[in-house]
């Protein structure tokens, strides 16, 4: 049990970041290595080259959806970056959601003064 306990607990350490959605709704997600991630059942990620979000999903779409699943690929294959939504939401605004962080962008991290 030991074991479980401490994956889970270094998988949450990654680095945050602040997104805005195409509806002007700021996102904190965390940074996850696209070489070793593992996709959680009830999370949202967003797959990314620079600023660009090229997917938006969770496994649900991989499973249900064939369309998101060849993007997810294709995504896959362009992306340098991977992020985990930390406040997904409820899944009544899980779509609105999706649809929201496809047209996201990094917003500009605060300067020292």
């Amino acid at each position: 049990m030991a074991g479980n306990y401490s994956k889970v607990v270094s998988h949450n350490f990654g680095r945050h970041s602040h997104w805005q959605g195409r509806s002007g709704r700021a996102y904190d997600l965390a940074s996850e290595n696209i070489d070793h991630f593992c996709m959680g059942d009830a999370e949202l990620y967003i797959i990314a080259k620079g600023a660009h979000v090229l997917w938006v999903g969770s496994t649900s779409e991989l499973v249900n959806d064939p369309l998101s699943r060849s993007r997810f690929r294709l995504a896959l294959d362009c992306a340098d970056r991977v992020f985990r939504l930390l406040t997904p939401g409820a899944d009544a605004e899980r779509l609105s959601t999706i649809w929201d962080l496809e047209g996201a962008e990094p917003l500009p991290e605060a300067q020292a003064a």
